[in-house]
């Protein structure tokens, strides 16, 4: 039966990778993203590759070379920190860039035929250029297997390579050379040890010390192996403490080092294209003119007006990569830069932010196939549980039952800025959906359920009765907007998504049926979503919406998405309102009721690369393609950079998580108790397509193409034979799914 398995699951992965020749497999350029000159600014232009935990940013230089590198763990800032957001070395804190290395080539002749691409199916970055009639071949990748990141520089000549490398720390210690590489490791001033160690292997030539750089001389090939790490754990009760991280790094560098660099490679691409093929999707084919073309200049085209349905396929794709690149089991969950930060001051502290990032960087790992993705931000809740309700009790009394957060979280328990309130109820939706996707049942008995009832306790404590008798969030806040005040829509949204979940959890389990019926009770006696007087749905429980406000956040439209608890089919009055107020945040409301709704016209501060995702994400729920496909559009053509980051500005990586989960919105929804196959397709997509290896809630992994708007083929999997209610083309039926064991 394994062999079976076996099998099946690389026939699979052969019809993932090969479902469109152009994309998956193909040495062409539909699965990279390459340019024709190096990088100059961090931000926009150097590639990133990442294994969860280490990253690097690749500038990819001629004569030098420079690598920029993190460790998702050196943060500055104290042990369970609440209050205030101080960012530098103590208080709230920041996390930190960890240093980077550079090596200098003794060659300066000019070089042809330079080319740098990074190809997000197998996570290797790649740059070839010819100097002299010699040709140079750079390849370089993160690997997960192994926990190092590798740097090989090869050519056709042999003798070819002489230099110097340099290393240094980003926090100020001093970097230390030998004759097998450099190395440093240090304290910071909240008493975080961090090290790293870069090794150099050479074939052929020589190698010296020159103080605390590393010569090489006539070399055939230079490969280096990089590890880094702190001393951090992910335990309270350990003070977020373990042990000295550079015996560690010794020993993985020394396995790395052991295996052949062709078995190590391996390694990598088999793990990461698990991953970055488990799903993919086609929506159009880009004119062969355009795909020729750097990535750079296509969005530029595309911004332009120029058709180009595989650039919109690469933006879905890169926000896997870059998940699969900062959020693996065993790991931190992705911050607002993913892992990637050439700053110690940066924006926002490159924290934890719960009133929508966090969330956002989430929103593709359940149904683009990333479920394992998912767990580094479910360990992060389950590790900081201890120190938020010690700071809960602080805040609200010391018989407050369960925890919230404040609205900027760091690494070490501490919380930071101002309260947000409904901040643990959210974070219930990712421990709910991990289970809804996955039904591990184990997990949900384990860890899901008994977190899902300890915020149900604080929110059964928190709950005010209005003067109608209807449960109210008190003292509520619609980030980042308006006043505080009972009743704020989404905090009453986000309660009801959290009381939905626990019930569902716990019947799944059979348990606690008394305080179900509470849970039950409560949630029906929640005030409810409202529509005002110019047909909108409510922000606040007073009816003071303006139809001109085009604030970036869409917090009272929770219950659309990411929640359920309005919907067309359900509530048609309330999704209607919410339409007009979506329209409205968008600019085409109030003044500009009679404006046509396009990329062009949704102005302002609706144009942050986060905001493009939600809305997208909303109209695919809506059942609004065109709509849908505009905000893809408006996200590609203002709030993009060369190298495909999100910018909100600054840059900020929710855009690319969120706008790669929005997409999978317009081609797959379960959230209303039926599988729907293209709820929300644009025209630009309609004429033909496919995906593969979409997830849907309840287990299932669908395929599907179609043709001219319609469904022709369609696969649906499961771990057993289960009954599955199938929105298509029109019309529900019942169909069976397919057992994949």
């Amino acid at each position: 039966m394994n062999n079976f398995k076996h099998l099946f699951i690389f026939l699979l992965l052969i019809t993932v990778v090969t479902v469109k020749g152009n994309h998956i497999g193909n040495p062409g350029n539909g699965d990279k993203l390459w340019y024709l000159k190096p990088a100059d600014k961090w931000d926009a232009e150097a590639l990133p590759i990442g294994n969860g935990r280490l990253g690097a940013m690749l500038f990819a230089g001629i004569k030098t070379e420079r690598i920029q590198f993190n460790e998702q763990s050196l943060w500055s800032g104290d042990n369970n920190w609440d209050g205030g957001y101080q960012t530098g070395d103590h208080g709230f804190g920041s996390y930190r860039n960890f240093g980077e290395f550079a090596i200098n080539f003794d060659r300066a002749d000019e070089a042809k035929g330079y080319r740098r691409e990074l190809n997000i199916r197998t996570g290797v970055h790649t740059t070839t250029f010819v100097i002299n009639g010699i040709t140079f071949i750079r390849e370089a990748f993160a690997s997960y297997p192994d926990q190092v990141m590798v740097f090989r520089y090869t050519a056709s000549k042999k003798g070819a390579f002489s230099g110097k490398v340099s290393m240094k720390s980003a926090q100020g210690s001093l970097s230390i050379a030998n004759a097998e590489g450099l190395s440093f490791d240090a304290e910071m001033p909240n008493q975080l040890k961090y090290a790293a160690k870069l090794r150099l292997v050479k074939e052929g030539g020589s190698t010296y010390v020159e103080g605390n750089t590393l010569g090489f001389k006539n070399c055939n090939s230079i490969t280096f192996y990089l590890d880094a790490r702190t001393n951090y754990k992910p335990d309270y009760k350990s003070g977020w403490r373990g042990d000295d991280p550079m015996p560690r790094i010794d020993k993985e560098v020394a396995a790395a080092q052991k295996l052949s660099y062709a078995k190590l490679k391996s390694r990598h691409i088999q793990d990461i294209a698990r991953l970055t093929t488990a799903a993919t999707i086609d929506v159009g084919k880009t004119a062969q003119a355009q795909l020729d073309l750097p990535i750079d200049v296509r969005i530029k085209n595309y911004a332009g007006g120029t058709k180009d349905p595989d650039l919109e396929e690469l933006l879905f794709q890169y926000g896997r990569y870059l998940l699969v690149g900062s959020s693996r089991p065993g790991g931190l969950p992705a911050n607002l830069q993913g892992l990637w930060n050439d700053s110690n001051t940066p924006a926002w502290a490159s924290d934890y932010h719960n009133n929508i990032n966090i969330q956002m960087n989430y929103w593709a790992a359940e149904s683009t196939n990333l479920s394992e993705c998912h767990e580094p931000l479910i360990d992060f809740i389950v590790a900081a549980q201890e120190p938020c309700r010690i700071a809960t009790r602080k805040e609200f009394g010391q018989s407050t039952r369960g925890w919230t957060a404040r609205t900027s979280q760091n690494i070490f328990g501490g919380n930071g800025w101002e309260w947000n309130i409904p901040a643990s109820a959210w974070y219930m939706q990712h421990v709910f959906e991990h289970w809804d996707f996955t039904r591990d049942k184990v997990y949900l008995k384990n860890t899901a359920y008994p977190i899902l009832k300890e915020i149900c306790q604080f929110w059964e404590d928190r709950l005010k009765v209005s003067e109608d008798g209807t449960l109210m969030v008190p003292n509520g806040w619609s980030p980042e907007h308006g006043p505080k005040e009972d009743g704020v829509m989404h905090d009453q949204q986000l309660v009801w998504d959290l009381f939905q979940n626990y019930l569902l959890a716990a019947k799944e389990l059979g348990v606690d049926t008394e305080y179900q019926a509470k849970i039950a009770s409560m949630q029906k006696k929640l005030a409810p979503n409202k529509i005002g007087k110019w047909g909108q749905l409510q922000e606040w429980q007073t009816d003071r919406d303006d139809p001109d406000d085009q604030h970036r956040h869409t917090s009272h439209l929770f219950a659309v998405y990411p929640g359920r608890q309005i919907s067309m089919k359900n509530t048609p009055d309330l999704a209607n309102a919410a339409i007009i107020s979506l329209r409205s945040r968008s600019g085409n409301y109030g003044k500009n009721i009679n404006t046509p709704f396009t990329v062009e016209s949704t102005v302002g501060d609706s144009r942050r690369s986060w905001t493009w995702p939600w809305r997208c994400a909303l109209w695919a729920r809506f059942g609004e393609g065109e709509k849908a496909g505009m905000m893809i559009k408006g996200l590609l053509t203002y709030n993009i950079l060369p190298n495909l980051f999100t910018t909100h500005p600054p840059f900020q990586m929710d855009g690319n998580f969120g706008m790669t989960g929005a997409m999978a919105e317009m081609l797959l929804q379960s959230h209303a108790e039926e599988i729907h196959l293209l709820p929300a397709i644009p025209a630009e997509w309609a004429q033909e397509g496919s995906f593969n290896g979409l997830k849907a809630r309840g287990g299932f992994t669908v395929n599907c193409k179609w043709q001219k708007g319609k469904v022709t083929s369609y696969q649906i999997y499961s771990k057993k034979t289960e009954k599955v209610k199938l929105h298509i083309n029109g019309q529900v039926k019942e169909v069976i799914s397919t057992v994949v064991k």
